[in-house]
């Protein structure tokens, strides 16, 4: 095609239009008005107006792990671009993929301290996996398209791209169209060493007691890993756990599954990582929340760590065999090298494994208390999941115990259908994310499961819903307390109950009105399945105002730094730790 000129801003838009873009979230600012302007001007890109860029960015990543493309946000300098930087470092530690375009002062003024300007590449770099600073407008496209293949190649991760008014402004000779732009550099390896996977294979099939360990990076992979991690698991026959972020890789009907493991994990699932003798991690990076006393950590298995980020390997956890490559491809390839050698785990050693793992699932650990009087918050969730689990339903969270909750006791059967803050475990990331989901999804139903101070961080957001009429629904548990906090405190300090406890609470239904949303609130037990049922039927935004028991914890609960084998299955557990000749712990 033959080049014409283009305007920086122009030269963004179409870049991004290049790259499949249907939609961004954004705010506008001076040093982004170019843009701003050349959007009003086209009809290709959806603009959603956010109340605040640290939303833009939880929105974006919503979008992002529902559907599996690249979420973008666009904000200005200055405060626009460090209001970014929590939901710029959030994405980084759950590996979502963003693209962060930025305003910056004229290239001219740079270092002078001119308003509105921050080191935005500076402040950035230690939160992204790459950013750039863009000083000629010739080379907008090829960033925007590099930034691109960046943040969706490898271990997925936010990118920042600094963009100065001038070039903003500047014209620029572009060729439409053009090919695949890749960074010469960052080339991540795909496919796994064979050599790896035939040692994979020799150390799985001499198993006795084997664990599969799955994490958000299968979700990243695509949901054919999601498939082959199914078919994976059910070809050996061994119990399968998840990570927070791994929920719906899955099914979480499965009998194979013992669900979420970590610091709120299950009694089965903690204690089947800590008696294994070969596991199989897929996509995880042994973050501390699951590991807990890392020199207690599964000590008596071979580690198999399957990861397409090589730094993670023996990061946290020293590991025997490492498979270098993405998860589709390395199950893919173990699935037919276990094939072609007739592999068959040891049927005996297996059905003693699970003898053990239904002794430990007899527990129950996730029993709680009813009582007609008041609701008990697991029982909300427990309800809310059978009143949804028939439609299409997408499920994020704000942060703290309602966050555990919803993994306890909403159940995912497929991938993308769970969006939580996992490693920065950030408040105020629920109501943004939900509606990036909705966006994706319009006729799905969306619900944010908050606390009633998480949902505060970012309660303006409700006019975002309001103005493009997004019908998401927020089910606030809502116990008037900083509920994870106010746990610790009563179990690890004493019950010295510092600045836990909210004295002056909204009335959250009149907030809703205030913006022309419905709000709706339950008191009693008998109360939820109607008005569970109101809220999903009701077509537009709901709050929906869920008063629960306010000294309510949340168990299973290893506390940081303790093994596996000292969890608490309630306020007055103290955990013992019988052992087997075998040397398995028999709690």
């Amino acid at each position: 095609m033959a080049a014409r000129k283009m305007t920086g801003s122009q030269l963004v838009l179409q870049a991004l239009c290049d790259q499949g873009v249907e939609v961004i979230f954004g705010y506008p600012g001076g040093a982004v008005l170019p843009i701003y302007d050349a959007l009003h001007q086209q009809n290709s890109l959806r603009h959603i107006l956010v109340r605040h860029e640290q939303a833009a960015v939880h929105a974006a990543e919503g979008y992002a792990r529902s559907t599996g493309k690249v979420g973008v946000v666009l904000v200005t300098s200055g405060p626009g671009a460090t209001n970014a930087v929590t939901g710029l470092t959030d994405a980084l530690m759950d590996s979502i993929p963003v693209v962060c375009l930025t305003g910056q002062v004229p290239t001219h003024l740079i270092g002078n301290d001119a308003f509105q300007e921050a080191d935005t590449t500076g402040i950035t770099r230690p939160c992204t996996k790459h950013n750039y600073l863009v000083k000629s407008a010739e080379d907008v496209s090829r960033i925007v398209h590099e930034a691109f293949y960046v943040a969706r190649s490898g271990r997925p991760g936010p990118v920042v791209i600094d963009l100065p008014k001038d070039v903003l402004q500047a014209k620029a000779n572009v060729t439409e169209g053009g090919e695949e732009i890749q960074h010469k550099s960052y080339k991540p390896r795909i496919k796994p060493d064979p050599k790896a996977i035939g040692q994979a294979i020799e150390i799985i099939a001499k198993a006795k007691r084997p664990i599969v360990y799955s994490g958000g990076g299968v979700i990243n992979s695509g949901d054919k890993a999601s498939r082959l991690l199914t078919r994976f698991v059910r070809i050996l026959g061994a119990p399968c756990t998840s990570t927070l972020m791994g929920l719906g890789a899955y099914p979480a009907s499965d009998p194979q599954f013992l669900g979420m493991l970590g610091m709120h994990g299950t009694y089965e699932a903690n204690l089947a990582m800590y008696n294994c003798d070969v596991m199989i991690n897929v996509g995880a990076r042994f973050d501390d929340r699951v590991t807990g006393r890392l020199d207690e950590f599964s000590p008596n298995s071979k580690k198999i760590h399957i990861d397409i980020d090589p730094s993670s390997i023996n990061k946290n956890v020293v590991v025997e065999l490492p498979v270098i490559g993405d998860v589709a491809a390395v199950l893919d390839a173990l699935l037919k090298a276990w094939a072609k050698g007739g592999h068959s785990l040891s049927q005996r050693a297996l059905k003693q494994w699970w003898k053990s793992i239904e002794g430990w699932r007899g527990r129950e650990c996730l029993n709680f208390e009813s009582t007609d009087s008041v609701i008990k918050p697991q029982y909300a969730i427990q309800r809310l999941y059978e009143l949804t689990k028939d439609r299409e339903t997408f499920i994020t969270t704000e942060v703290g115990q309602h966050q555990m909750w919803a993994a306890q006791y909403y159940k995912f059967e497929k991938p993308r259908h769970w969006m939580t803050s996992g490693g920065l475990g950030t408040m105020g990331y629920g109501l943004p994310a939900a509606y990036g989901v909705q966006v994706a999804h319009p006729d799905a139903l969306v619900i944010d499961i908050a606390g009633e101070a998480s949902i505060q961080m970012n309660i303006q957001e409700l006019g975002t819903l309001m103005q493009y009429r997004l019908p998401v629904k927020v089910f606030i548990i809502n116990n008037q307390w900083m509920g994870m906090v106010r746990q610790w405190q009563e179990l690890l300090h004493g019950e010295r109950y510092s600045q836990t406890y909210s004295e002056s609470l909204p009335d959250f239904v009149k907030l809703a009105e205030a913006y022309g949303a419905r709000g709706l609130r339950a008191e009693k037990p008998a109360e939820l399945d109607g008005l569970i049922k109101e809220m999903i039927d009701h077509p537009g935004p709901v709050i929906f105002d869920c008063l629960v028991d306010q000294k309510e914890n949340c168990f299973p609960m290893i506390p940081s730094g303790a093994a596996h084998y000292d969890m608490l299955l309630g306020p007055e557990d103290q955990a013992a730790k019988p052992v087997s000749e075998e040397g398995m712990v028999l709690v």
